[in-house]
């Protein structure tokens, strides 16, 4: 993209790309679509993929561009990379395994233009067969192990209030939630700058959490709207490195728990999040093969 084009941008999408396969070039596709008629750019952070994928980027010139990293620097800090890249007030932040519906990226732009104080839009997240994700949630606590959104009692009880509070439904109307899946968010890049961006401590997952609680506490609100859409393959770049995406999400876990939900050396509550954390790493690691190098994917 020409320097003149990034400086008009009104747009910018930032990717982080680990071994996404050809789905980045549905992703990237699909924002070409709904920008269509907008000055906008794509920058895709590439986290040593192996397979090619970021290759696919240049279909998408001059608009696109990648930025090719020597090491995989994580999820949160290769996105905090490529926005430093833009100058655009829009920030869609969006997995190489999604895909943006008809109208999702009009309609998130719509919520943020008409509501001054929110810093963060996320749309209704589907699996590709259509059944709903569950991309709005509440603020993470020591019951969302088991009520979340793949934790095993969300399922054996649906209606218990921790399972409501930790997957929220809206139904079909937008609202104001305490997080949104970093998977598709469209964010407002003042806010995001105030911040200083996502938390360069989690390498993978809890970052989006994290990013919207510091955002709220900063004043802003985070918003949830259903009308909008995109469909998530979920896992598409974490099938090359399992094991260690899973030792990602129970660190990262415990970073936000002790950030939190625990502040303080001393906390007790913290020795005992390690451990329960730490037996539920092992746990599911033990259905996991055995894996020869690569890293943690950007994202699940």
């Amino acid at each position: 993209m020409t320097s003149e084009l990034a400086a008009a941008a009104e747009l910018a999408a930032v990717i982080v790309n680990y071994n996404a396969g050809p789905e980045i070039r549905v992703a990237l596709q699909s924002i070409a679509s709904e920008a269509a008629g907008h000055t906008w750019e794509a920058i895709v952070v590439d986290n040593v993929s192996t397979d090619g994928s970021s290759d696919y980027v240049w279909e998408f010139a001059p608009h696109a561009r990648v930025l090719r990293n020597t090491v995989n620097v994580g999820f949160g800090r290769g996105i905090n990379q490529g926005v430093a890249e833009s100058r655009a007030p829009y920030i869609l932040i969006m997995n190489p395994d999604c895909r943006l519906e008809p109208g999702a990226l009009m309609t998130m732009r719509a919520e943020l233009e008409t509501r001054p104080r929110c810093a963060i839009v996320g749309p209704r997240v589907l699996d590709p067969d259509g059944s709903e994700q569950g991309s709005a949630r509440g603020d993470p606590d020591m019951l969302t192990g088991l009520f979340g959104r793949t934790g095993p009692l969300r399922f054996l009880f649906p209606w218990a209030p921790a399972a409501r509070r930790n997957v929220v439904n809206t139904g079909r109307q937008s609202a104001t939630v305490d997080w949104v899946s970093g998977a598709c968010m469209l964010v407002r890049r003042a806010a995001f700058d105030e911040v200083s961006g996502f938390d360069a401590r989690y390498f993978l997952y809890w970052e989006d959490a994290d990013l919207c609680r510091r955002l709220r506490a900063g004043g802003y609100e985070i918003r949830y709207v259903p009308s909008a859409t995109a469909v998530h393959q979920v896992g598409q770049s974490s099938r090359t490195a399992r094991a260690a995406s899973i030792k990602a999400f129970h660190e990262s876990a415990y970073i936000y728990y002790a950030t939190h939900v625990a502040p303080g050396p001393l906390n007790p509550k913290r020795a005992i999040a390690r451990v329960l954390l730490a037996a539920r790493c092992w746990w599911r690691l033990r259905s996991v093969p055995s894996e020869r190098g690569g890293g943690a994917e950007a994202r699940t």
